[in-house]
């Protein structure tokens, strides 16, 4: 695995755990504003649709633009959004949330994907995209242990806090992933 994989990889996972700290524990947020489960469902499904939908362009634009740039909006994206979560009063700025969440987890995925593609070898993708699985998979079985175990410790606010340094901190790493290395498909 090359260092530019690794530090994607490490990038990613930080991405990961970051996210996983807090998803986990959203119904409880839904919760504690007064909102029922057909209100997280409405705002977990505005998320995945808007994410579904938007998730052909982001990889479009990625082709056109390059795959970086999309993921560090991405990262760094949600960190702010992270942010604004703990002033939240009303359902209705959690599904305006949810939205612009979906749209930063359309770009991430597809591009994450796609620059995954782009960094590995033909002939060895499946051997190298499967080892980069292991690493960001554990960092997302650590984060929901480690969210799980931090909410008793501390607010839910606090951890949308952490949840947003983690994810910038997983864009600086990004940033020094460099996107010009690409293995020819021929």
């Amino acid at each position: 695995m090359t260092k530019t994989m690794r530090l994607m990889m490490l990038s990613q996972s930080m991405m990961t755990f970051g996210s996983g700290i807090v998803f986990p524990f959203y119904l409880i947020f839904v919760k504690e504003i007064g909102g029922d489960f057909t209100q997280y469902g409405i705002a977990y499904g505005l998320f995945t649709l808007c994410s579904a939908y938007l998730n052909w362009w982001f990889g479009k634009s990625s082709d056109k633009y390059g795959r970086k740039i999309f993921l560090l909006l991405s990262a760094w994206g949600t960190a702010v959004l992270f942010l604004l979560f703990p002033i939240v009063s009303s359902i209705w700025q959690v599904y305006a949330l949810q939205i612009a969440m979906g749209a930063f987890g359309a770009m991430q995925r597809t591009c994450e994907k796609a620059l995954l593609a782009d960094l590995t070898e033909e002939g060895r993708r499946g051997e190298q995209i499967g080892r980069y699985h292991v690493g960001v998979s554990v960092f997302s079985g650590i984060a929901v242990m480690a969210g799980g175990f931090l909410i008793d410790l501390f607010t839910l606010d606090l951890m949308f806090y952490l949840g947003s340094i983690i994810l910038f901190v997983s864009g600086l790493m990004l940033s020094r992933v460099n996107e010009g290395q690409r293995h020819s498909s021929t």
